[in-house]
């Protein structure tokens, strides 16, 4: 991983060079993570034009030699007042990340101005490399493994509450090896399920209910995404129609996935599907969002997305369909742009399963 992270580095030199910048100060914690692998919290780092220097306090010691053992390590406890001081040059900062109050200390510790240099680690993070991929992959697995022993043990049945679901699916992805869920569990079942981030509740699940579960695993610091709604037994007209309504329009927002798309058009591709069908109004938030060292980054895949697609890219496609006080479908994978087909990552069936 040494490697990997001496790569990430350099490019981002690369972006220093361009930008005419001698160096970086990396606060935010995150990018830390991206550029040397540490995971503590408490952190800072310095890329200069031929090397870098990292920081952390004397928790970390011990941690940080084994976890970033390719840095010039600092150990104190302001990291980023303390490379901030030993900086030189035009230094950018990440001002898309440091407080008003921050700049002035981190600038008072530099004795001189510091250079707004907001998204450069960003736009490197746009782009996952292999090892990337592979935490994905992992994530996703997990998530779908813990899916399926639901289902098998009978966890989706007539009486039991959301909240018991949720705690299900998160103990699950915990039995498959995550270090936890990705974010907060989303159960929503019935007239809940036309609420699109609707939280657990005590509700219980009832015959002919949809049950829409949004959820994911973080494997590695890389997070997981995916929706599948269920039906408890045999289900209406009106559920079998939006279903594959929505089905049909995620279908159509995955096959956009090509690199030098631009994002508003793949939200079109499957919004599209959705208003032939007279319910506009009832899809009402973006098709997707990037997914990696966060549930949401970068590219936003919605009407107002700038940009275009990129090989390498990790995105969600998640349509729904939404009828207040009867209930909604979403159906939502994770996926990687390549250049011939996207990569599915989230392999549950997408059929409407019936439970």
């Amino acid at each position: 991983m040494a490697e990997v992270h001496g790569r990430r580095r350099e490019a981002l030199r690369r972006l220093l060079r361009a930008g005419g910048l001698d160096a970086l100060l990396v606060t935010n914690l995150l990018n830390v993570r991206y550029l040397t692998g540490f995971t503590g919290s408490n952190a800072a780092l310095l890329v200069t034009g031929d090397g870098a220097v990292f920081c952390t306090d004397g928790r970390y010691d011990t941690q940080s030699a084994s976890q970033v053992p390719d840095v010039e390590r600092v150990v104190e406890r302001e990291c980023g007042l303390s490379l901030a001081s030993r900086s030189e040059g035009r230094v950018g900062f990440e001002s898309d990340h440091v407080t008003v109050d921050g700049l002035t200390e981190l600038q008072e510790a530099a004795n001189r101005e510091l250079t707004r240099a907001p998204g450069l680690i960003a736009r490197l993070r746009l782009i996952k490399d292999e090892t990337e991929v592979e935490a994905l992959r992992m994530a996703c697995a997990a998530a779908d493994r813990a899916l399926a022993s639901l289902i098998e043990h009978g966890g989706l049945r007539p009486g039991r509450t959301e909240r018991e679901v949720a705690r299900d699916l998160d103990n699950g992805m915990l039995d498959q090896g995550a270090s936890g869920p990705a974010f907060a569990t989303i159960v929503a079942a019935g007239e809940h399920s036309a609420i699109p981030h609707h939280e657990p509740t005590d509700a219980p699940l009832k015959a002919g209910d949809l049950v829409k579960m949004d959820f994911g695993a973080l494997v590695d610091g890389y997070h997981s995404d995916m929706t599948r709604t269920v039906v408890l037994g045999r289900p209406a007209d009106w559920q079998t129609e939006i279903y594959e309504l929505v089905a049909a329009a995620q279908a159509a927002g995955r096959q956009a996935l090509t690199p030098g798309t631009a994002l508003a058009d793949v939200d079109d591709a499957a919004r599209s599907v959705i208003a032939a069908a007279g319910r506009a109004e009832q899809f009402m938030h973006g098709l997707g969002h990037g997914v990696g060292l966060e549930i949401h980054e970068a590219p936003a895949l919605s009407r107002a997305g700038a940009g275009t697609l990129a090989a390498g890219m990790a995105v969600t496609v998640e349509p729904g369909v939404y009828i207040p006080g009867r209930g909604g479908v979403r159906i939502e994978d994770t996926l990687v742009v390549r250049e011939n087909a996207p990569e599915l990552l989230t392999l549950t069936t997408k059929e409407l399963v019936v439970v």
